[in-house]
């Protein structure tokens, strides 16, 4: 039996046996899709090395790479112009090969979006486009595993890798405290996912592959000349929307592992949760606002929704718990109940219950867990994030959100501390109107206030102690 050049077999050298001739025929329909990697980078020169690194250590190459460099003005061209052109890697005795091409696009007013699209017209003819920014790096097997994920089930659209942070080159105090608050958010959100069904709501461009099918179905049925638009300040949310009402699924990885860049100043992750938290609301928000029109009701948002309620409950049962504290202490009328020790208890065990899910924990994760204050400071600068987004959504004002983030991660800007500065004011508000007040409202304010807090923190210790009690069914984040 002879195979000719375009892959079919001769006829006229077909097995008489019929099992020799199925197996023939499995083998040649067994083909190696093709993978096109997009890297847009803006200002990555500490991290694009170690990025193209990570590549070329994976036991499954990309087919070809493409560095997408946009509106740089550091070293990130010269630095990745030392990894283009072909690599040739001996992977388990066979070899493997790739190409990376470095791409300077110079000043793009689309930045990411636009760098985006630019690597998608370059790789239209693969299989698969794999996204990786620019300060995200992988697993050895991340690659391997994320295609034979995607390629196991036509109906996936998109796969995201499980998203977290090394944390062995930071030290100090602050950037340790951040990044351990950054890990352990990514490492419960990453659970939810994987407990709905491995349905993963945000397709994150860290470290995602994707469908080139399914991207193109998403500019048909959204008439988009490119895959990627800039209607929304979280792109890669907009997309996994749409690659979901284009009837496909989007899914986290149960095996591909990739640590993305945390941010290690305050300054820094207000501008890139604000963005985040805002461009969520803008896609949930029901109504037309610019050219994308909110979707509340999308399933993809419902883990949003979720998330947001929460905030809003945990903003509020703090605020009214120190007022209510002050307020009581200042009077004489507090009554210390040794019941109120079971919702913190409960916090740290879920907590706890978190770093014990990840794949990578240490002790630092361990320590942010049962120190309790860490988790509960991060968890108020997490509020300040919440609250800026949303009145910077409702105050309808045209902000540049990617700029601002931008900004901010050159250390300029102060807008971080608005909420510092605003919940202070209230606060003294709070103080001179109280004592206002005479001694029987005060006596009364506090007669419905304290209830009111306890029914809505019993509330939120049930809803704890069922995430603490639900099985992780073997999942490691």
């Amino acid at each position: 039996m002879t195979t000719l050049d375009n892959g079919y077999v001769s006829h006229e050298s077909l097995p008489v046996n019929p099992d020799e001739y199925l197996d023939s025929v499995g083998i040649q329909a067994r083909f190696r899709p093709t993978i096109g990697c997009v890297i847009p980078a803006y200002n990555e020169a500490d991290s694009i090395a170690s990025v193209l690194e990570s590549l070329l250590a994976q036991t499954r190459l990309p087919d070809v790479i493409h560095v997408i460099v946009n509106n740089s003005t550091d070293d990130t061209v010269a630095i990745a112009s030392a990894f283009a052109g072909p690599h040739t890697v001996e992977i388990d005795g066979e070899e493997q090969f790739t190409e990376i091409y470095v791409h300077d696009i110079g000043k793009n007013p689309d930045e990411k979006v636009g760098a985006l699209n630019y690597g998608y017209s370059l790789v239209e003819g693969c299989d698969y486009l794999l996204g990786v920014d620019g300060d995200t790096t992988a697993a050895p097997n991340a690659v391997e595993a994320l295609e034979a994920e995607i390629a196991s089930d036509t109906r996936i659209g998109g796969i995201s890798a499980i998203y977290s942070i090394d944390d062995r080159p930071f030290t100090g105090v602050m950037a340790p405290f951040l990044i351990a608050g950054q890990r352990a958010q990514f490492a419960a959100f990453n659970m939810q996912n994987m407990l709905r069904g491995r349905n993963m709501a945000v397709l994150g461009g860290q470290f995602s592959i994707f469908s080139m099918k399914a991207l193109l179905q998403v500019m048909v049925d959204n008439h988009q000349q490119t895959p990627w638009v800039k209607d929304s300040e979280v792109e890669d949310s907009l997309l996994s929307l749409q690659i979901k009402s284009a009837g496909y699924l989007t899914k986290i990885s149960a095996q591909a592992r990739a640590d993305v860049g945390g941010m290690t100043t305050l300054r820094g992750l207000d501008g890139q949760q604000v963005k985040w938290n805002f461009g969520a609301i803008e896609l949930m928000w029901p109504g037309q606002r610019g050219d994308t029109k909110g979707q509340p009701f999308h399933p993809n948002l419902r883990l949003r929704w979720f998330e947001n309620f929460s905030m809003l409950v945990n903003g509020f049962t703090r605020v009214m718990f120190i007022v209510l504290l002050v307020a009581s202490l200042s009077i004489s009328a507090f009554v210390f109940s040794p019941i109120w020790l079971v919702p913190p208890v409960v916090a740290i065990l879920l907590n706890l219950r978190i770093a014990i899910s990840m794949k990578n924990r240490n002790w630092k994760d361990f320590v942010f867990a049962l120190a309790v204050v860490p988790a509960e400071v991060y968890m108020l600068v997490r509020l300040g994030h919440f609250f800026r987004a949303w009145s910077k959504f409702l105050s309808r004002k045209q902000t540049d959100n990617w700029a601002e983030q931008a900004k901010a991660e050159r250390g300029s800007g102060n807008a971080y501390l608005t909420p510092v500065i605003i919940a202070g004011l209230v606060i003294i508000g709070l103080v001179v109107l109280w004592f206002q007040l005479s001694v029987v409202v005060q006596s009364s304010i506090l007669w419905v206030g304290w209830p009111i807090l306890g029914v809505i923190t019993a509330l939120q210790t049930v809803s704890m102690f069922l995430s603490l009690a639900r099985r992780h069914r073997g999942y490691r984040v």
